[in-house]
């Protein structure tokens, strides 16, 4: 086993993990520091790991429960949702749903995914401008904040937070966002325009229409 205080899986690429992962390695040098892709597996180290903190920051995978196990004091994940919005694909449901507040959460992780006990919550005003990539990044910002809080209870040798929010409904699964991309032509016009603004984010596959197995692309 390879023992450190800290094992935090961040997302490769994202700015918002490496400033996250640099601020931990400063206060917390005794620190294991991972990075993953989506689709990609976790590396032995994972598994390998023991120690007080597993800190999942923006981690595009599920962590297995052997390795949250390991935690011997709080596996910590910072979710870009509110406590009604578990699972995958959260903005992408809350525009869709047309909602006009959403937020963020960090809680503690169980085996089951967005399940845990909630530590800390924020939230923020949904204007008609927004769309899924606006609300995304300003949960990323959201989500800073609260892993500096965190940090630095920690740090200080505090209890972390605990908030009295409670998650209300069962995750969003990877089925259900599939479900939500497809448009057909019998929709009505307000559902195809609800569902391609909710799908549409840059880098990201939209919605589309499935015309005798060819796949059109719609974009908002």
């Amino acid at each position: 086993m390879q023992q450190t205080d800290f094992l935090f899986i961040g997302k490769r690429g994202s700015h918002y993990c490496e400033q996250a992962a640099h601020y931990l390695s400063a206060h917390h040098p005794n620190s294991t520091i991972v990075f993953v892709a989506r689709g990609e597996s976790l590396p032995r180290i994972c598994f390998d790991w023991q120690g007080r903190y597993l800190i999942s920051y923006l981690c595009p995978e599920v962590i297995p429960e052997q390795v949250l196990t390991n935690a011997g004091v709080a596996a910590i994940n910072f979710h870009p949702g509110p406590p009604e919005y578990p699972g995958i694909g959260c903005t992408n449901f809350a525009i869709y749903n047309e909602e006009h507040t959403f937020g963020v959460t960090t809680h503690h992780m169980n085996a089951q995914v967005d399940t845990g006990k909630i530590i800390l919550v924020d939230r923020f005003v949904i204007n008609e401008k927004d769309d899924v990539y606006s609300v995304t990044v300003r949960c990323y910002a959201h989500l800073q904040r609260h892993f500096f809080v965190i940090m630095d209870e920690i740090r200080d040798g505090n209890m972390l937070p605990e908030s009295d929010e409670g998650w209300t409904r069962k995750p969003y699964t990877r089925r259900e966002l599939n479900e939500l991309s497809q448009i057909t032509l019998d929709m009505p016009e307000k559902e195809i325009r609800r569902r391609v603004r909710a799908m549409d984010f840059p880098g990201a596959p939209g919605a589309y229409l499935n015309l005798n197995g060819v796949l059109v692309e719609a974009r908002y």
